[in-house]
């Protein structure tokens, strides 16, 4: 259950960061895998409006390859004030379970 409770309140950190900084954020998903790997890990992916259309709503590992080998989607110094602020609101309890809005897998337009 710990294992639950750290992957629910890293979701609700992304949530909170990721509403605040990009208007079109509309929800996340978390997956939780074990197929691949010898080893139990989550997902936790921000899903905004701005995703094209055809992407949207389906998983994000059905993005074409070149989308993951793009620069401007991998991680790198320009994400360090993005991982500031998550790691922030898991310091300060803002993200602990139960104590803000649960994710929910639609949000409502904002």
């Amino acid at each position: 259950m710990a294992y639950l409770a750290g992957v629910e309140a890293l979701a609700e950190a992304v949530e909170t960061v990721c509403s605040a900084r990009d208007a079109g954020f509309r929800r996340v998903n978390i997956e939780i895998l074990g197929n691949k790997d010898p080893f139990l890990h989550a997902h936790i992916w921000p899903r905004y409006a701005w995703e094209a259309d055809a992407m949207r709503e389906k998983p994000v590992w059905l993005y074409p390859a070149s989308h993951w080998s793009d620069p401007a989607w991998q991680l790198g110094a320009q994400h360090d004030d993005l991982r500031a602020q998550l790691a922030a609101a898991l310091r300060e309890g803002q993200a602990e379970p139960g104590t803000k809005k649960r994710c929910s897998p639609v949000l409502e337009d904002r």
